[in-house]
């Protein structure tokens, strides 16, 4: 059996080092400043954030090209090793289909591999949760196809709650999915949205306070699930962060998967301010 390589995009908000450390190759998407162009795995964070706040105009985001895609692929595939590709929801962004489309270029100059592309259905701490399903999966000595119903079987069982400051950003950006029947006076309350394929709205509520126990409350949820493997996440709110992960602690008597900070694409359409929680059942990543 050939070596699997799992492979993601930019959007799972992982740490650079815990990427590295489970050896996982990102396509990056890119983010658009007028005529200025970036990849979002090479951007710094704080310095984008603080020019999100200061422009009146979102900039825009683009998926990667099939050549993105091939420049990772085709070196891996030359190596003998087989691939597992997963990506943020189909429904919010292009990029898996292009990942099937440079798959199956790639697989036209190499084939006797194999490339799987998975639609986690989800984004940013959602995607990471079922990237680290695929993990475990691959490290116990997963086939590429068992390694991609693992992934398929995680993104039916992740759930991710994530509370916003204003759904203006979403708005803007068109990604606001189902949760579009609040906009107008609901800009100014404080939503907690999730993703299942696209964004939808789960409660509205009046103040931080009132959201982050909301948050504190899913976790009670997480846990009546049976989906007690969990992370955090957040944009430009690290001492709430922080401070949810404390309350993490104590309900799960763990400690979480990851706490990060998302991303320069999923920050354009979410905002400063973003609080997150999310779990997938422990068994599906090895604990």
């Amino acid at each position: 059996m050939s070596p699997v390589t799992i492979v993601s995009d930019s959007t799972h908000s992982m740490p650079p080092e815990l990427l590295a450390t489970l050896g996982i190759p990102q396509v990056s998407l890119y983010v658009n400043h007028g005529t200025d162009t970036h990849r979002e795995s090479e951007m710094d964070l704080q310095a984008f954030y603080d020019r999100l706040r200061a422009d009146s105009k979102l900039p825009t985001t683009s998926q990667p090209s099939i050549g993105d895609f091939l420049a990772v692929y085709c070196p891996l595939l030359e190596a003998g090793q087989d691939i597992v590709s997963i990506h943020i929801s189909g429904a919010i962004s292009g990029t898996v289909e292009t990942a099937r489309q440079a798959a199956a270029d790639a697989l036209g100059r190499f084939p006797d591999r194999t490339i799987e592309v998975v639609d986690s259905r989800n984004v940013a701490g959602g995607l990471a949760m079922i990237m680290l399903a695929a993990v475990a999966a691959r490290d116990a000595g997963g086939t590429p196809a068992e390694i991609a119903a693992r992934t398929v079987e995680a993104s039916g069982q992740t759930r991710i709650w994530f509370a916003v400051d204003t759904l203006e950003y979403l708005r803007k950006g068109g990604r606001i999915g189902t949760a579009a029947a609040w906009v107008g006076g609901a800009l100014k309350i404080k939503p907690i949205l999730t993703v299942n394929g696209e964004v939808e709205p789960i409660e509205r509520v009046r103040t931080s306070s009132r959201a982050f126990q909301r948050l504190v409350a899913a976790m009670d949820e997480l846990t009546e699930a049976g989906q007690t493997a969990w992370v955090i996440q957040h944009i430009q709110a690290h001492a709430d962060a922080e401070r949810l992960a404390e309350e993490g602690r104590r309900h799960f008597g763990t400690e979480p998967m990851l706490v990060s900070e998302i991303g320069a694409v999923v920050g354009t359409y979410a905002g400063p301010g973003l609080l997150g929680v999310g779990g997938l059942p422990p068994a599906l990543v090895g604990r």
